[in-house]
């Protein structure tokens, strides 16, 4: 596939990823129980599914996240929104990667794009894992993002496990924004997240320039 191709394939599959998380239809609680119902045993199965699929386009992981902990419990919704998270991390990634890096590696001698990409890049784990921690960094943009820059998978997907350990418990134990309702707990730990993935990220950024070799003294 040419490079010009690649770059059209990628901006078709970016507008079907914004069209559907634009017009998929959020349900309520009441859809959700009554189609948890029909569905029966496989509900778990068809939730893992449909969350690890539908989150690579930019459908908001909390939704999934809030229907895992109402249809199938705490200790069932965390795991299950961990292994979705997880595999639509890889899927996003692996997309952009197959799309998008050839455009990126092209560009890389401009000084912003390699700043980013050398920042992400050499950050390793931690990096990824306080990014994930911020509530405010949209999930599937940055897989994206990650995938077109020179990000390893396995440290890309150990940061994305371990970054969305806290939001996903959170939001399984404590959310309710089905219901129209945030509770202040819950934006307290985000608050938290935020603080822990900031503190994360001066540590990756705050790299020290080596020092210059100071100039010998004179001969004794």
């Amino acid at each position: 596939m040419s490079g010009r191709t690649k770059l059209i394939v990628a901006l078709a599959v970016l507008a079907a990823f914004a069209a559907a998380a634009v017009l998929l239809p959020i349900p309520g609680p009441a859809d959700l129980q009554a189609w948890a119902a029909a569905t029966g045993p496989a509900t778990p199965l068809v939730l893992l599914v449909a969350y690890s699929l539908l989150t690579v386009a930019p459908v908001p992981r909390t939704v999934f996240n809030l229907a895992a902990g109402l249809l199938v419990g705490t200790a069932a919704g965390i795991a299950i929104g961990l292994v979705a998270t997880t595999i639509a991390a890889g899927l996003s990634f692996g997309l952009a990667r197959l799309l998008g890096r050839d455009l990126v590696t092209r560009h890389l001698h401009r000084s912003a794009v390699k700043t980013v990409n050398d920042r992400l890049s050499g950050g390793g784990v931690l990096a990824i894992t306080s990014l994930r921690l911020i509530p405010v960094v949209p999930f599937a943009p940055f897989s994206y993002l990650c995938g077109v820059s020179s990000v390893r998978l396995v440290p890309y997907l150990a940061g994305t496990l371990l970054g969305s350990v806290p939001g996903t418990v959170a939001v399984v134990v404590l959310g309710d924004a089905l219901t129209g309702d945030t509770p202040p707990a819950l934006l307290a730990c985000y608050g938290l997240f935020a603080l822990a993935g900031a503190i994360g990220l001066v540590k990756v950024f705050k790299k020290r320039a080596p020092a210059e070799p100071q100039p010998a003294g004179p001969a004794g």
